[in-house]
């Protein structure tokens, strides 16, 4: 795939898909104790590092966003798509939200403490992985945290609907926990802690608790 096609298919197909998005998974966290978790321990693994800003990077319409200031972090969101970053500003108007891509990370070197990719990697694919963990460690202060949460898997599906039956022309990769390991270790980054979620399901995910190196 050429990258520039990549990303504008996906940003055309989020911005198709902005509002109804939003509305499937305003909640989603309240459903799933687990996740919610590791969201807290991140908080608290930012606020040992003596806090400051951390970027949700593909942040969609920024509800966890949202769950992160409700932990006390100073969040802001960023997304490819512009009409997301329109509904998280509708919806979090206390907050900030820019439109950026994590392949071409607008963020100054180290100044932010923590970032999170929360299910915002899994349209990226294999060959721009490392360039984006390259942008990650770029942005991030020494010993900041990051976290990372994916489809767990071995094969790249392409998804032509969804979200109210909007079309969409996205691939979905799923990765191996092991895999993005690796790539983060080449990248400059120590994976401290794995959770594997819903591994007798058909779709597991999985999330990395990660730390730039000093």
């Amino acid at each position: 795939m050429i990258v520039d096609g990549w990303l504008a298919d996906t940003r055309t197909s989020y911005d198709a898909v902005a509002v109804s998005y939003a509305d499937q998974v305003r909640d989603a966290l309240s459903e799933n104790p687990y996740l919610r978790a590791a969201l807290a321990l991140f908080a608290d693994m930012v606020r040992a590092v003596d806090g400051g800003p951390v970027a949700d990077v593909g942040c969609g319409p920024g509800h966890v966003t949202a769950h992160l200031h409700e932990l006390g972090i100073d969040a802001f969101g960023i997304d490819l798509s512009p009409a997301m970053i329109d509904v998280a500003r509708r919806d979090y108007p206390g907050l900030r939200f820019e439109a950026g891509s994590m392949t071409d990370l607008a963020l100054a070197d180290a100044s932010v403490t923590g970032i999170l990719a929360w299910w915002s990697l899994i349209h990226v694919p294999d060959d721009a992985v490392p360039a984006v963990f390259e942008h990650f460690r770029r942005a991030l202060r020494p010993g900041g945290p990051l976290l990372l949460g994916f489809h767990v898997g071995d094969e790249s599906l392409l998804k032509t609907e969804g979200y109210g039956g909007h079309p969409m022309k996205v691939h979905v990769h799923r990765r191996r926990p092991a895999e993005v390991a690796a790539w983060l270790g080449d990248a400059g980054f120590v994976v401290e802690a794995q959770l594997l979620l819903a591994p007798e399901e058909n779709r597991p995910g999985a999330v990395l608790f990660a730390r730039r190196r000093r």
